[in-house]
């Protein structure tokens, strides 16, 4: 079993919850609820592993707070 960092984000025309992995080439999808979309991830990320370990474009760090005045 291997996990991964999905960033999410709620689209404000449409409503829909945005997921993708960074760094994972074809990792993303959308859903209307978070459940469901945690679902389509899984079956996505299952679906793209079918061809073997992707070579990752990038590695997930972390997020970090801005302050701006």
């Amino acid at each position: 079993m291997k996990l991964y960092t999905a960033v999410i984000e709620k689209c404000s025309d449409t409503g829909l919850y945005v997921g993708f992995v960074p760094g994972f080439p074809g990792a993303h999808s959308q859903a209307k609820t978070l459940d469901e979309l945690q679902k389509n991830l899984q079956e996505v990320l299952e679906m793209l592993l079918e061809d073997g370990e992707p070579e990752m474009e990038a590695e997930f760090v972390g997020t970090q707070t801005v302050m701006v005045n």
